[in-house]
């Protein structure tokens, strides 16, 4: 927030955390438009869903803790939880599925530590990793490419109206392309896959290369904001880069191309919108940099080589676990003293 504390004598500017959620959920508006166009207006449900119980969650544990409400509800922050939490689920999920992960993450992951300021995890990832390790069927609800829905169908499959649909089931490009290459060894490559399967498009999945340019955008505009800074993302993204392609030019016939694992997944959505947590990530610039960079290679290891079809909030997750670690030894020097504290 330099922007804020730019010349002495240092006047504080408008800087409330309610005009920063409020700018950060603006920022999501171009991805959220884009998944909407290429998808369904499917996912505006979900974030109604998702914002709903998120704010009775901080309702009632704010009710608890004799919080005044309208100071600590109104701030905007439960939304920005919410809203993540609906775009990392499936579209399709069932309803339920998306309350529990917004009361998860706002009850669990941070009322109970303290409320906003004090949560060491980000209450986002962390309801996503939940749900992905309790429900791993009903997480890989993503539609299919050939799954033809009006939007009424779809309101009723999220809400249990409506059988099962097979063709519901259809895996993320990430796990598709993962799948493909571990059940057919030796008999197919990349650039194979990428040209022939209807689940890709260009150069990542079809219709989310447009998704994932919406959170470009919407990110760099947070950033020409002053609302973030621009280690953490730049770093997130050097991080993927480098370690992607490194295995690409090792053998790019079994690893996919640095611009396929940015544009797939939650790549993009995580260097804007989540490693930038000034709460859960590391404060320091060069704290910063070492939380990205970190974040990126293990999210491509975790999605790469583990047995999840996407490492971002696992990433996420284990280096808030190193945040505070991080921020001890990158302190700036005090001025007057030898060494750093």
């Amino acid at each position: 927030m330099s922007r804020y504390l730019s010349t002495s004598p240092y006047q504080l500017g408008n800087a409330s955390v309610r005009r920063v959620m409020l700018l950060a959920l603006a920022g999501l508006l171009p991805g959220i438009t884009a998944y909407v166009w290429v998808f369904s207006p499917i996912i505006l449900v979900q974030i109604a869903i998702a914002s709903a119980f998120s704010l009775l969650g901080e309702a009632l544990m704010l009710k608890v803790r004799g919080k005044p409400l309208s100071l600590f509800l109104g701030d905007g922050s439960a939304l920005v939880t919410a809203w993540l939490i609906a775009l990392a689920l499936p579209p399709l999920a069932p309803w339920w599925l998306v309350a529990v992960a917004a009361l998860f993450a706002i009850v669990i992951a941070k009322q109970l530590y303290g409320g906003l300021g004090q949560n060491p995890f980000n209450p986002a990832m962390i309801a996503f990793a939940a749900c992905i390790v309790s429900f791993p069927a009903l997480m890989s609800m993503w539609p299919s490419v050939t799954l033809k829905l009006s939007f009424i169908d779809q309101v009723q499959v999220v809400f249990g109206l409506m059988p099962h649909v097979d063709a519901m089931n259809g895996a993320t490009p990430l796990d598709s392309l993962k799948t493909s290459l571990k059940l057919n060894e030796g008999g197919v490559n990349v650039p194979s896959l990428l040209a022939t399967q209807e689940v890709f498009g260009y150069f990542a999945g079809r219709g989310w290369e447009w998704v994932t340019a919406g959170y470009l955008l919407g990110g760099l505009w947070l950033w020409w904001r002053d609302i973030i800074r621009w280690q953490a993302p730049l770093a997130f993204l050097a991080g993927l880069v480098a370690i992607s392609g490194a295995f690409w030019l090792w053998q790019p016939a079994q690893y996919a191309s640095p611009l396929f694992h940015l544009f797939s997944g939650g790549s993009l959505l995580c260097a804007f919108f989540i490693v930038t947590d000034p709460v859960s990530g590391a404060t320091t610039p060069r704290g910063q940099l070492i939380f990205g960079f970190s974040a990126g290679i293990l999210a491509y290891l975790i999605r790469v080589f583990g047995g999840y079809p996407d490492g971002v909030a696992f990433a996420v997750l284990l280096l808030n676990i190193c945040a505070p670690l991080i921020d001890r030894y990158t302190q700036p020097r005090i001025f007057g003293l030898k060494g750093t504290r």
